[in-house]
């Protein structure tokens, strides 16, 4: 964080600066970092604790005065012998506090705040942006999926006077969230992948997720730019909202920024780039699915934005490894190769994931989809997953393995669409699946891992990765 007295953090919160011992020294200086879980807590940084579904980071105050905290942002004092700030609203104060640093540090040297949204891909996209900008000049990016109401702004508290781009990650699960975070930090670039049923069971319907993620549009600034996805009708209509120019990425030829020649396979995937200003190179992308080219697309969008030459995205992409942990992360190889991409699902992410599978590998290689429930959908679970199920038969794949109660419907749904005994199997956890798997995989196997985050396959992915490591 940039530097700021004790009296700076109370009046920019709002609240009562204190401590047990007296008085305090208001004009104090601090400039560590801020967080609210006292584990992250070192020397000189500011704990905000904040009441949460399980605890109360109340409880911690003292952990967080043992590890070095010079600061407790809190919602009732506590007997602690360390200066705090008693606020009404913890989560209230931070996004105040974060405000206000981003707001001074865009009056110095200039920064360029970049914001992502849509249902799939806002953590790889936010990656590869981030990647590039730090090619550019001093950056800070979202740890993980730092998305929400608490995250976003802990990221912009990381800012410093040097910072040149800020790239932050927007989720959303409910009509102004988005806004929530783009009042805190106003965006210079606004980016939105796609619009799918990924938590339309907590938005209350697609239409509300569209509307939802439209307000990332709104939130850029006047005379920023949006970029947006121009395959997906429910993104490009937001260009009429946009305060300023868009810039279109896809793999249609209407696009400006464009992918022709897609190929995947198991090293990764393969393009021909296409950028807005009409040059074009080979990029080889080591991530696998041709699902995250548009990923690939949308940071090759905001390159062009920022001046960034066409030879830095194709080395930008070249090296990104992989997405993130546990989305399509390549694992195994002794024999079996295993693809573990269950940190979340959708019916978008679960079909392109499938199709990806589908293309993997040649005649010798058996096809394994190990799949669980894809959460959040409400009223359209049970269509969605018979859906699933029938584009499973239809790909032709080898052996479906279903995990979990919550996706049953997938597997008696497979056996409906025509799959043959001992081609689907359905198992109620990921150990009786690991046990199961262990049993029939052999050389040359491919098997996709997927799931959403709450059925827990991520874990069962590690495993068998780990059972055939090289």
């Amino acid at each position: 964080m940039i530097s700021l007295t004790l009296g700076d953090i109370a009046a920019i919160t709002g609240g009562r600066l204190c401590s047990p011992s007296g008085e305090v020294d208001s004009a104090l200086v601090l400039s560590g970092l801020v967080d609210t879980d006292s584990r992250e807590i070192g020397e000189g940084d500011i704990f905000v604790a904040k009441p949460g579904e399980v605890t109360d980071g109340w409880h911690f105050i003292g952990s967080a005065r043992d590890a070095g905290a010079a600061l407790v942002i809190t919602e009732r004092e506590s007997d602690v012998d360390i200066p705090q700030i008693v606020v009404a609203d913890a989560v209230v104060a931070l996004a105040d506090l974060a405000r206000e640093v981003v707001a001074r540090v865009r009056l110095g040297r200039g920064l360029t705040v970049i914001g992502i949204t849509g249902s799939n891909g806002k953590t790889t996209t936010k990656n590869l942006i981030g990647a590039l900008c730090q090619r550019l000049g001093p950056t800070v990016l979202a740890k993980a999926s730092f998305n929400n109401e608490v995250g976003a702004p802990l990221t912009m508290l990381r800012v410093q006077h040097d910072t040149r781009y800020l790239v932050l990650e927007l989720g959303a699960s409910g009509i102004g969230h988005i806004a929530r975070l783009t009042d805190i930090a106003a965006l210079d670039i606004g980016v939105v992948l796609m619009v799918g049923l990924a938590h339309a069971g907590e938005f209350g319907g697609f239409e509300r997720t569209v509307i939802a993620k439209t307000e990332l549009v709104r939130g850029i600034l006047p005379g920023g730019t949006a970029v947006l996805n121009a395959d997906d009708p429910n993104v490009a209509a937001m260009a009429t909202v946009s305060p300023g120019d868009v810039v279109w990425f896809g793999r249609g030829a209407a696009a400006q920024v464009r992918a022709t020649d897609v190929d995947t396979h198991l090293s990764g995937t393969t393009f021909e780039l296409h950028a807005a200003d009409g040059s074009a190179s080979p990029a080889v992308f080591p991530v696998i699915g041709e699902h995250h080219v548009m990923n690939a697309l949308a940071m090759a969008a905001v390159a062009g934005m920022l001046g960034a030459p066409l030879a830095v995205v194709i080395d930008v992409l070249a090296a990104t490894t992989r997405a993130e942990r546990w989305r399509m992360e390549v694992l195994g190889g002794a024999g079996v190769v295993v693809i573990n991409d269950a940190y979340n699902a959708s019916p978008d992410s679960m079909a392109a994931a499938l199709r990806t599978l589908a293309r993997l590998g040649d005649a010798s290689h058996r096809r394994i989809a190990v799949l669980g429930e894809m959460s959040e959908l409400g009223e359209f679970s049970g269509e969605e997953h018979d859906a699933i199920a029938l584009l499973v038969v239809r790909l032709n794949v080898d052996v479906l393995v279903v995990v979990g109660a919550g996706a049953r419907r997938l597997f008696i749904s497979s056996i409906n669409e025509g799959s043959w005994a001992g081609e689907s199997v359905f198992v109620e956890t990921p150990d009786e699946a690991y046990d199961y798997l262990m049993t029939i995989l052999r050389d040359n196997d491919i098997v996709l891992v997927k799931s959403s985050n709450s059925a827990g396959l991520r874990f069962l992915g590690d495993r068998l990765g780990e059972a055939f490591a090289c």
